[in-house]
Parts: structure tokens; C-alpha cells; sequence
């Protein structure tokens, strides 16, 4: 009678060892397939267009529309959201839109001074009555070394780093939610 009961646990032990083969090596797996697909949870996806490989802005020396060359200073940490106008000049998008990067701005809380708004182009005259906004003259070398900049659809807006890498691009009509939550995130990148 001890023989069937030591095939009997014979066999659970074996099917107990195969189902944890199976549990580490089937999940190590099933993570493989999903990162090898591209597939990333809907957290860690950035809503602008990731530039691959980014835009190297520091040998272009934007100048201040008050005067003055703007300084990239990438010791200061300042991360930088560039809106380029039209050239021919501001029509009835751009008023809306520095609301909305106004907001976006004041959302940052705490880390609103680690944010400015770079305005290229022609800029309505709110423009110059928000701390966080940089009016910069139009340079015909600034708008070319920015990907798609002169989009007939609108005014696209562009995140750079802090050395003056230009990382995301975000779309005419791109929702400001997602750019407020792309540069939160890299604020934490401190």
C-alpha cells in the first residue's frame, strides 16, 4: 500500500514543480512578447511625438525680442515649452493657445519656476504680460532646425530640455493636458 502513496506524491511533487516552471518562465516570457511588441502601459506613454533622435538646439542662439541673446543656462534646470507662430504673423489661434499654456504653466504649482514659455514669432499682446513667457524674434535658422514647425493645421508646440534638446513635438490642437502631464513628469527627472 505504500507504493500507490509514494506514486501518488511522486506525481503531485512533479506536477508542482512543472506549474512553477511554468509560472516563472510563462510570465518572464508573456513580458518579453509585450516589450519586444512595444507595447507600454498607458501611464508610462508620453502624449507628444518622441523625436528620435532629438533636436540639438545649443549652436542656435534664439534672441529676445526685448533684446539680447536667450541663454540656454543648463545649470539652472529650466525645462522650456517653444510655440512657434506663424511667420506671417498671429491669427485668432494664437490668443487661445497662450491661455492654455498660461494654465498649463500656473498647474506646475511649486515647480512653475522650472518652466518657461518660449513664444517664436509673432505673439498676441497678452504675450507680454505673463512671467513665464519668453517672446523671441522670429530666426528663419530656429524655425528650420524645429521639426514640422510650419504645420499649415496650427501652431505646434515643442518641449526642450534643459541642455536645448528638443525631445517631444506635440501637434496643432494637441490636448494641453498631456503636454501639462508629459513635463510633469520630466520635472521629476531632477
Amino acid at each position: 500500500m505504500t507504493a500507490p502513496a509514494s506514486d501518488a506524491a511522486r506525481t503531485r511533487g512533479r506536477l508542482m514543480l512543472i506549474a512553477l516552471f511554468v509560472l516563472f518562465f510563462g510570465s518572464a516570457f508573456g513580458a518579453g512578447v509585450l516589450r519586444f511588441s512595444g507595447w507600454m502601459p498607458a501611464g508610462l506613454k508620453n502624449h507628444g511625438e518622441l523625436l528620435q533622435p532629438p533636436v540639438d538646439l545649443r549652436a542656435t542662439a534664439p534672441r529676445l525680442a526685448s533684446g539680447g541673446a536667450y541663454a540656454w543656462n543648463p545649470e539652472a534646470r529650466v525645462w522650456r515649452i517653444v510655440a512657434v507662430a506663424p511667420a506671417a504673423g498671429c491669427d485668432a489661434r494664437c490668443p487661445p493657445l497662450l491661455a492654455q499654456l498660461d494654465k498649463v504653466w500656473q498647474l506646475f504649482g511649486h515647480n512653475a519656476d522650472q518652466v518657461e514659455v518660449l513664444w517664436l514669432g509673432p505673439a498676441p499682446d497678452a504675450a507680454a504680460k505673463l512671467p513665464e513667457v519668453r517672446l523671441l524674434l522670429d530666426d528663419p535658422a530656429l524655425r528650420a532646425a524645429l521639426p514640422r514647425s510650419a504645420d499649415p493645421a496650427g501652431i505646434p508646440l515643442y518641449v526642450v530640455d534643459p541642455n536645448g534638446f528638443v525631445i517631444l513635438r506635440y501637434a496643432p490642437q494637441a490636448d494641453p493636458a498631456g503636454l501639462r502631464s508629459d513635463v510633469a513628469r520630466l520635472l521629476k527627472l531632477k
